[in-house]
């Protein structure tokens, strides 16, 4: 039977897995906004428009051009008014000492801020462990990268497998993956978060390959879409695309527990 996202969020050791779930039930939005903009301006309008109907932000603070310190607290204010939480895409991909200091430290210091962050695990297990001295003291949780929505990706077969074997090893830690599937049985629960989430389009010129909520979530069987250009690109009401989103991917979500009928 599956289980609802309320009851999932009971089975969670990690703090932000289980808000985070409890989040998407008390708002009914399974919905993560990739925002990718280069002005801070740019970026708290945007927020501040989908901010109602999401359960999570993704952020690419690295190219926003006139970063500063303001603009966090403004994102943390966003997050708090609207009841969203905060993914920083990150994508880590180093010894498990440098991605410590990157975590925490620098310009940004994401692990201050950001709820989610996540991670290639190419290095290896030291990845994991290295964030986690940084991350869980603090309640954060981790997502490792087990497959992306790019053409060609490499993060296949065995890499995948690989992955999912480091989570388990840190369950109170990474709390899920970016994927395009469910990766693991019904037996222990992970988050997956997928990308490439369209309604209108099929690709775009640079391999980006988008599937419909529908075949995300219930297809496939991943808990979060994530979209990004859909919502605010190409001059496109956001509040109207936040919302069609947000309930496209709730109606998914409805169908994949059987209380709407599959058409």
């Amino acid at each position: 039977m599956v289980k609802t996202y309320a009851e999932r969020a009971e089975i969670f050791q990690n703090e932000t897995a289980r808000k985070l779930f409890q989040c998407i039930e008390r708002k009914k939005s399974n919905l993560c906004v990739a925002v990718d903009v280069t002005r801070k301006t740019e970026l708290l309008d945007i927020v501040d428009k989908v901010g109602p109907y999401i359960c999570l932000l993704k952020t690419h603070v690295d190219v926003i051009e006139d970063f500063d310190e303001d603009l966090i607290v403004k994102l943390r204010a966003l997050s708090e008014s609207h009841d969203f939480m905060i993914f920083e895409d990150r994508k880590f991909a180093d010894i498990g000492n440098t991605v410590a200091l990157q975590y925490s430290s620098g310009i940004y210091k994401i692990s201050s801020w950001a709820h989610i962050t996540n991670a290639h695990t190419i290095p290896g297990e030291g990845i994991i462990t290295g964030l986690a001295q940084i991350g869980k003291p603090l309640g954060r949780g981790l997502l490792l990268l087990a497959e992306m929505s790019s053409a060609g990706s490499l993060a296949t077969g065995s890499y995948t497998d690989a992955t999912v074997a480091m989570a388990r090893k840190h369950k109170d830690f990474v709390i899920g993956f970016i994927a395009g599937r469910k990766l693991t049985g019904d037996d222990e629960d992970f988050i997956v978060m997928s990308p490439g989430v369209g309604l209108d389009v099929s690709g775009d010129a640079l391999g980006q390959r988008y599937r419909t909520p529908e075949d995300v979530i219930v297809s496939s069987g991943s808990d979060i879409i994530i979209v990004g250009r859909g919502i605010y690109g190409n001059g496109r009401d956001v509040v109207k695309e936040a919302k069609r989103y947000r309930d496209a991917g709730w109606e998914a979500y409805l169908t994949r527990l059987g209380l709407l009928k599959d058409d």
